[in-house]
């Protein structure tokens, strides 16, 4: 449960690895754990990181630096009647008070904050120094093992995207994997204990046995082993921007691809074919959303037609005269020739499984943001 965040003042002072036979061989969280136990027996395979930052949460740095956290905070909501993206909408209408990074439940990791710069959620002086998540209650024995493998998972992600080593920070105080009890003993600005009370009630309810923080660490050390020593790509981050404009194709676009994602930003991203959209120079396209990368460069997610429902991004040198419609008086001769062509192919279930797909393509709002990788 996050701590409602104190004065602003206070406050301011990686691609997954693969996980096939994670827990083969000689590996073992704990034996003494019966949901660790219970994890390791199912092989249960993390859920993907989906990012889909909010750039309404303010961005102030770590003490260290912009990038440079010194561990994980692990919180749980204390509501056992909400869902992860209830949690999630409340938060970004009430940041003001608290937010963390990012969500967990039984299979999703969502991330909604950029974990470069720190979130309000454990008060001074942890919020200067964590990385901060929440898991969401869950009510049955799979889910609940189903969430420990994510949430451990994603810790050991972490850990590994910053250079961290797990350090267990419950004893002394001094480590890189914290529950919020653990930052409330010892170095304050809380009384909360969370998620010990859930792990237990959840544990002796599903397994018959407590489950404890010190058997969440040993799971957050055994993804991180099996991690290796896997490089993460380091990620940039895209603010996307909801528009209605049109552009012209480039003279050099074949020197460039389509993609369906903003290229780095999703596992899934792929170039496509530009026959895809029968491309002509000069030929008028429709944009719909822009991306501008934090390395400067801009992306455009383009139809062939204003309601063609194939869609899919280019770097900002494919096209040239991008100009805002106005819906009013937008040129009905070019919507309606492409709009005639395009459409005996808009129904294309290969065409239509290539629309761009993901939380943040499909669904970001005007000022949303997604974490990338290309050097465009």
């Amino acid at each position: 449960m996050i701590r409602v965040k104190m004065s602003k003042v206070l406050l301011t002072a990686v691609a997954a690895v693969g996980f096939a036979g994670l827990f083969g061989g000689t590996l073992s969280a704990n034996a003494s754990s019966k949901v660790n136990s219970y994890i390791e027996s199912h092989n249960y395979k993390p859920a993907k990181v989906t990012k889909s930052i909010w750039s309404g949460f303010p961005k102030y740095k770590y003490r260290h630096g912009v990038g440079k956290p010194e561990g994980v905070v692990i919180h749980e909501t204390a509501n056992p009647s909400s869902t992860i993206y209830n949690e999630i909408a409340y938060m970004k209408r009430n940041y003001n008070n608290a937010f963390v990074h990012s969500f967990v439940d039984a299979s999703h990791i969502i991330n909604i904050a950029n974990t470069n710069y720190l979130s309000w959620g454990v008060g001074y002086p942890g919020n200067a120094r964590f990385i901060q998540f929440e898991q969401i209650e869950v009510h049955s024995k799979s889910a609940f093992a189903h969430e420990i493998a994510n949430a451990a998972w994603y810790t050991a992600y972490l850990l590994k995207e910053y250079n961290l080593k797990p350090n267990d920070a419950a004893y002394d105080g001094k480590g890189t994997v914290w529950s919020h009890g653990s930052v409330a003993k010892h170095l304050g600005g809380s009384t909360h204990t969370d998620p010990v009370g859930y792990y237990a009630s959840a544990g002796k309810k599903y397994f018959g046995q407590k489950y404890t923080m010190a058997a969440f660490y040993k799971m957050v050390k055994k993804y991180y082993t099996a991690m290796g020593t896997t490089t993460h790509t380091k990620l940039t981050t895209a603010t996307y921007k909801t528009v209605n404009q049109q552009a012209k194709l480039s003279s050099t676009y074949a020197k460039y691809y389509l993609y369906n994602h903003v290229k780095g930003s999703n596992k899934n991203a792929a170039k496509q074919k530009w026959s895809k959209i029968t491309p002509k120079v000069g030929k008028t396209y429709y944009v719909d959303m822009t991306a501008k990368k934090s390395t400067g460069s801009t992306w455009y997610r383009i139809r062939p037609s204003k309601n063609s429902s194939k869609r899919y991004w280019v770097y900002s040198k494919v096209l040239t005269d991008v100009q805002d419609v106005n819906t009013s008086t937008a040129t009905a001769t070019t919507a309606s020739a492409d709009s005639s062509a395009d459409s005996a192919s808009a129904t294309s279930s290969s065409d239509s499984s290539s629309v761009a797909t993901s939380s943040s393509d499909t669904s970001a709002a005007s000022t949303s943001t997604s974490s990338v990788s290309a050097s465009n």
